[in-house]
């Protein structure tokens, strides 16, 4: 199967003529039934607030999150009072409340929201100016979901959630939120993203650009946009040019289209591959001869093909851009807090850049997450960074049968194409993480006793959310390339690394050693890693000094692993011995890490063309503790990122056992200076100097060369240099 499109992107900016009132000051929050109202930050969520009112500790520290289950069990309130002047209607927009939330007006109930993931829009035409109460109340998921979890026909799998009732599965909430294998379970709540009055005036919505064509070094580009409560007499400028802007007066969101030939085109490339280009532009609106609104946006052009199609290997797995088959190289993003609005824009502009200069030019963002805001994916284009994006949906099967939940996802789903399809980076949408392989390999139908009929149930519930709603919303929306999961082989046996994409878990899951990692190439590798522990300085930020040790009971809940701690000891006696001291243990455990890492990606870059992306797990923590992370949760890379900063060079190559191994995208050049220390005498210093057709691998064994085999025999080889070039 190939999938192909020609996209050009835009960026939306927030400033526009359209007015646009904040409503993130002022609030106040409680436990419903209480009386006092305390101050409250939004964005924000139920923990910070209480952290900052010190009604609770910092909840990573120690064993807090243990101490304040508590809290995801209540029901809150969050009040806020706004002045509306007069003017044009308005609507009441939330960007994300999380998650279950029934939104009041004047103690008037406005409507109820069930979606972590969606944008909440209420409109508020017919009020009137003056002093206005807005109130939300979050209802705990436990409390929302307890009877419908009881009364469900069948158990749903909920391997990651811990807790003694599995509401995940029914929760369109962050599923990382319930726990999961490198993450505590702190089930919150709040308006975690921007509240606000919208103008209902005319304005621009959208801006779409495609490339219709390239001949020579034009580019041919149809402008698509919106106008939204189109009145009057309305035109558009673009590059001093007007445009009229013909709309359809019975439809209050027209959208209309006009050409331009862009000369000398420059194309948006991923990382090692070329500029990240981008063209910056701005739409304005008139109305008569009155400027309305102003909508600066930006775009790259670019071509993204997936070929998923068997060949003469098994079945191929790769991303083209411009016609140009891509290594991936790069790992798994994860949510960088269990308290979302933590995060700093600074923190996204820092993590993304240290992801960028360690040669990485793919993300995946993990589909047990959250749909990342638009910084995340303005970096990522601007970086040449392309992203896998996951539908938030991960290791379980899903209640399509419930009244109301398909119609969900599908608003939910429109949300999210619609703000994010604007960005070159992304190139694949992903529905979900790790389900399909799950059914069919882990055992489910076994552990939860599912019946003939139970079973034909979740599959249809399966295909119809994977199959059928996701991919046929997106054809509506987007023509990127789309797979109903991740990964679509297993790694149980030796055929399936010859078939698209792969998550091998044979090291740490399967306890295997890491020269398996060698045996083990997949055509995609999207998973694979080893875990150690964060900066001894981080761990001292949340541990108390008495409980820096491994067997502490306070280090033990950090592990979030089933393994434990044991397969990282294991791997740290094998190659190091037995640590000094528990800082010792720490560094030796990311040597481990680093160590397999290397490895893993090695063997990954020396099988390219059978294989063709190398993803680690994971990039980032959300939380500081042991995991799989090469960055800890404070920002401290780990050797694990140097080790994939090296491996993950455009130009590729290594030194073992007198062989010189390279891995090349394009023709390259080398000269190669050996130093040699015969028994006597000065150093010898042979030039060895070779042409290499990219892209490729190639092996170069010093013994059989000759210009060095005989120095070989007789002297000491003491280094290496090595100079690429272009050809």
């Amino acid at each position: 199967m190939r999938h192909s499109t020609y996209i050009i992107f835009y960026l939306i900016s927030m400033v526009t003529y359209a007015q646009e009132m904040p409503l993130s000051d002022g609030w106040q929050f409680r436990r419903m039934g209480e009386s006092e109202w305390l101050p409250a930050q939004v964005p924000g969520t139920v923990h910070q607030d209480l952290m900052r009112e010190q009604r609770i500790e910092n909840i990573y520290y120690e064993n807090n999150e243990l101490r304040y289950q508590w809290i995801e069990k209540e029901n809150w309130q969050y009040q806020s009072h706004f002045n509306l002047k007069e003017g044009a209607p308005q609507n009441l927009v939330f960007e994300g409340l999380d998650t279950y939330a029934r939104v009041y007006l004047d103690d008037s109930l406005l409507g109820e929201c069930d979606n972590m993931f969606r944008r909440w829009v209420f409109d508020l035409s017919e009020l009137r100016p003056g002093e206005h109460s807005l109130r939300v109340d979050f209802i705990s998921p436990y409390q929302y979901h307890k009877k419908t979890v009881e009364s469900y026909p069948r158990a749903l799998p909920a391997g990651s959630e811990t807790g003694d009732l599995k509401v995940s599965p029914f929760s369109r909430k962050a599923a990382y939120h319930f726990g999961w294998d490198w993450a505590p379970r702190i089930v919150t709540c709040g308006i975690y993203r921007k509240v606000y009055l919208q103008s209902k005036d005319t304005r621009i919505q959208e801006v779409r650009a495609t490339l219709l064509a390239q001949r020579d070094s034009a580019a041919f580009v149809q402008f698509d946009y919106a106008i939204e409560n189109g009145t009057g007499n309305l035109w558009l400028e673009f590059q001093g040019q007007r445009i009229e802007a013909e709309r359809d007066p019975m439809d209050s969101q027209s959208f209309l289209a006009f050409r331009k030939k862009i000369d000398q085109a420059e194309l948006w490339w991923p990382r090692g591959y070329g500029e990240a280009h981008l063209y910056y532009d701005t739409l304005r609106l008139f109305r008569e001869d009155s400027l309305i609104d102003v909508f600066p946006f930006h775009y790259g052009l670019r071509k993204v093909e997936l070929v998923n199609a068997p060949d003469s290997l098994g079945t191929s797995f790769y991303f083209k851009i411009n016609g140009k088959p891509i290594f991936a190289r790069g790992a798994n993003y994860v949510p960088q807090d269990m308290l979302l609005p933590r995060v700093s824009d600074a923190g996204y502009r820092r993590l993304l850049n240290q992801a960028a200069s360690a040669n990485m030019n793919m993300l995946r963002v993990w589909g047990g997450g959250f749909y990342e805001k638009d910084l995340f994916y303005d970096q990522c284009d601007s970086l040449g960074i392309m992203v896998w994006q996951d539908f938030m949906f991960a290791g379980t099967m899903y209640p399509a049968d419930q009244p109301g939940f398909l119609s969900n996802v599908k608003a939910e789903v429109e949300d999210n194409v619609k703000r994010l399809r604007q960005h070159p980076s992304i190139v694949l949408w992903c529905g979900n993480n790790e389900i399909d392989v799950a059914w069919k390999n882990w055992g489910w139908q076994k552990q939860f006793g599912y019946s003939k009929e139970d079973s034909l149930q979740l599959i249809r519930g399966y295909e119809s959310l994977f199959k059928q709603l996701i991919p046929e919303s997106l054809a509506a929306l987007d023509d990127r390339p789309y797979v109903h999961t991740s990964p679509l082989s297993n790694w149980g046996n030796a055929e399936n690394f010859k078939h698209a994409s792969m998550h091998y878990w044979g090291v740490w899951h399967g306890r295997e050693s890491f020269d398996q990692f060698n045996a083990n190439v997949g055509r995609f590798m999207v998973e694979y890693g080893f875990q150690s522990f964060p900066d001894y300085k981080s761990l001292r930020r949340v541990i108390a000094d008495s409980n820096m040790y491994l067997e502490s009971q306070a280090m033990q809940n950090r592990q979030k692993s089933y393994i434990g701690n044991g397969e990282i000891r294991k791997q740290v006696l094998q190659y190091y011995g037995e640590p000094k001291d528990f800082k010792d243990f720490i560094e030796k455990s990311q040597a481990v890490q680093s160590k397999a890492l290397q490895t893993a990606a090695r063997a990954h870059r020396m099988q390219r063309g059978f294989c063709m992306g190398s993803l680690m797990w994971q990039l980032n923590d959300c939380w500081p503790g042991p995991s799989w992370s090469v960055i800890d949760y404070y920002g401290r890379e780990k050797p694990g990122l140097d080790a994939l900063r090296n491996a993950f060079r455009q130009t590729f190559w290594y030194v073992e056992d007198g062989v010189i191994y390279f891995s090349i995208e394009e023709d390259q050049h080398f000269d190669i200076r050996l130093r040699f220390k015969p028994e006597e005498g000065p150093m010898i210093s042979p030039l060895i100097q070779r042409d290499f057709k990219g892209p490729g691998t190639y092996q170069l064994p010093l013994k059989e060369l000759p210009e060095s085999r005989d120095l070989m025999k007789t002297a000491e080889l003491k280094y290496i240099e090595i100079f690429p070039s272009e050809i």
